[in-house]
């Protein structure tokens, strides 16, 4: 079965392609469900007029179906909690300077 850390890792690989940071690293994945070969995942937007969200949300499902025993991964895009820079790891901030 696979885990939530090998989700969020595979979810390193889709990037905001106008910030050039992942989506895992910018805090935009707030949650992962697994049951059993199903993966639930809520994320958000660092705003809710990003123009690539679509293609965001279609890179990150396909990136976990590519996953070996996830039949398929549900995303709910939410927006609540809001998203702020304070959720984006330390690499991030330190990659994007925003110390």
């Amino acid at each position: 079965m696979v885990t939530k850390e090998e989700i969020l890792e595979v979810l390193k690989q889709v990037s905001d392609p106008e910030i050039g940071m992942d989506v895992v690293n910018l805090g935009l994945v707030y949650d992962v469900q697994i049951n059993g070969d199903r993966v639930y995942i809520k994320m958000t937007m660092t705003a809710p007029t990003c123009p690539v969200t679509p293609w965001i949300l279609s890179e990150a499902q396909k990136e976990v179906e590519s996953l070996e025993g996830v039949e398929a991964a549900d995303i709910e895009l939410v927006w609540e909690p809001q998203w702020t820079p304070d959720m984006m790891s330390d690499y991030a901030k330190e990659q994007l300077n925003m110390y």
